[in-house]
C-alpha cells in the first residue's frame, strides 16, 4: 500500500471540490430555470396572444441563468485536470 503523500491529499481534495462545485453549481440554474418556466406558463395562461414574446423572453432568461452552471463546470474541470492531474 502506498503511503499517503501531500500530492495524494491534494488530488483527493481537488476531486472532492470538483464534485461539490458541480453539486452546488447546478442547484442555482435548476431552481432559476424552473421558476422562469413556471412564471412564463402563468403569463401565457393569462395572455395567450403574447405566448411568442413570453417564450422568447423566458428562453433568454434561462440562457443567462445557465451561465452560472457553465462557470461551475469550468471550475470543476480545472480542479480535476489542472490541480488533480
Amino acid at each position: 500500500m502506498d503511503p499517503v503523500t501531500s500530492s495524494t491529499i491534494i488530488k483527493a481534495a481537488a476531486l472532492l471540490g470538483a464534485g461539490i462545485c458541480m453539486g452546488f453549481g447546478a442547484i442555482g440554474p435548476g431552481v432559476g430555470e424552473g421558476y422562469a418556466a413556471g412564471r412564463a406558463c402563468e403569463g401565457i395562461a393569462r395572455a395567450p396572444k403574447e405566448a411568442g414574446l413570453l417564450t422568447r423572453t423566458m428562453l433568454i432568461g434561462q440562457a443567462v441563468s445557465e451561465s452560472t452552471g457553465i462557470y461551475s463546470l469550468v471550475i470543476a474541470l480545472l480542479l480535476i485536470f489542472v490541480v488533480g492531474g
